[in-house]
């Protein structure tokens, strides 16, 4: 279970970074697209370079942060808990809706991604659109890893009566 938390950990930081790059990308776009009006300079291409790296930054983000644990979540119920199984038990059944969450994504994603494959860019015609898309089934993939491997070890922890919690795995 270590090799695979280390390889989940591995690709987390890496799709981390890839978010990050596409947030830089997004605000040198931004920053270039306000210099480029103010200087008179047509730059048209950089609202749509702008809105898909933003997108990308933020779907690789959210996959990012369910491996941390750290994505949108309701806690009052889990912090009424004092008995540490019941909690387990409670993230198993949060993770199990996030999973099936995330395999939708995964497959929706995929079938979006086909459809708007061949669709060309408004203001850069030579780019496809379908590879803007490709973010969603990414997303959808990674957290559906990162939440087996949660899960797994949510699971492990329970069948040895452990105490330890799954954050992050």
């Amino acid at each position: 279970m270590k090799q695979i938390n280390k390889a989940l950990g591995v690709l987390q930081k890496v799709q981390t970074a890839a978010g990050g790059m596409f947030l830089t990308i997004f605000l040198f776009t931004v920053v270039f697209q306000i210099l480029s009006r103010y200087l008179g300079i047509v730059a048209t291409w950089t609202e749509e370079v702008s809105m898909y790296s933003f997108i990308w930054a933020t779907f690789l983000g959210a996959g990012a942060m369910v491996y941390e644990e750290r994505h949108f979540a309701f806690t009052s119920v889990s912090d009424m808990l004092k008995n540490q199984r019941a909690k387990t038990i409670l993230s198993i059944f949060i993770k199990v809706i996030m999973l099936v969450f995330s395999v939708l994504m995964l497959y929706y994603g995929v079938l979006v991604t086909k459809q708007f494959w061949n669709y060309k860019w408004t203001t850069l015609p030579q780019f496809s659109r379908g590879p803007v898309w490709l973010c969603m089934p990414l997303c959808g993939a990674t957290a559906t890893l990162y939440l087996l491997g949660q899960l797994g070890q949510l699971i492990l922890d329970l069948v040895k009566g452990g105490d330890t919690a799954c954050k992050p795995c």
